[in-house]
């Protein structure tokens, strides 16, 4: 399968590049910065693009079998809209070219609920100020994502992780339609589910939370790991 994926220099669409070329797909990696990018293949082009770019956006979907975005930018108190022009110019140039498939990474901070794990800090301290507050900005956009993938006549689905972190190799992770009552979600597990929904039209038209339930980090380690990662 012809496959672009968008965000592919970020950590999740590294492991997800380096996944479609294992499993012998064709992959175009979309990145702005294509000389940073780590990986090399013969079945691998990697393009320069920004997906601000509708042209560049066009010319990266053309005849191509799948779309997969796991675009990614930092919170901030200033607007943020890179989720939604993006998306918006991937849907656009998927209707043009006829490409039907289409997976996009969310979050689950768009529509938060407590966890039954998750305690008093957890559900009522850090769970309401990153989505109202430090991350208000990104949750927004990423809904305005949202509404425009599920208005498309795309074969699309939305994939919602909770907070992200590293494993070395993918495990037997969860798929649930909707919210998803965990966590933590292993950036390996992320992109392994992402590349499943290729080969599965059961989740087609469909929102799905994706948890790990193994070696997840305990919280302070991982807000600590996540900091310096995006440091």
């Amino acid at each position: 399968m012809r496959i672009t994926v968008f965000g592919a220099n970020g950590p999740t669409g590294r492991l997800l590049t380096g996944q479609a070329l294992a499993a012998g797909h064709r992959v175009t990696a979309v990145t702005r910065q294509p000389d940073a990018f780590p990986l090399r293949h013969d079945r691998l082009e990697v393009t320069g693009a920004d997906v601000l770019d509708p042209v560049a956006v066009d010319a990266a979907v053309a005849e191509r079998d799948a779309v997969l975005s796991t675009l990614g930018v930092p919170p901030g108190k200033e607007p943020i809209t890179t989720y939604s022009r993006g998306v918006a110019h991937i849907v656009a140039a998927m209707t043009r070219h006829r490409v039907r498939r289409l997976a996009v990474v969310s979050s689950s901070g768009v529509d938060p609920h407590p966890y039954s794990d998750g305690g008093f800090l957890f559900n009522r301290v850090l769970l309401p100020y990153v989505t109202r507050v430090m991350g208000k900005t990104l949750y927004d956009d990423m809904r305005r994502m949202e509404e425009l993938v599920r208005a498309s006549d795309l074969d699309w689905t939305i994939l919602r992780p909770s907070g992200l972190y590293h494993l070395p190799s993918v495990t037997d992770y969860t798929l649930v339609e909707g919210h998803a009552d965990g966590r933590f979600t292993a950036r390996v597990d992320l992109a392994a589910s992402m590349l499943a929904l290729l080969d599965d039209d059961r989740h087609v038209r469909t929102t799905l939370g994706v948890i790990t339930t193994v070696e997840n980090p305990a919280l302070l380690r991982w807000l600590r790991s996540e900091a310096k990662a995006k440091s």
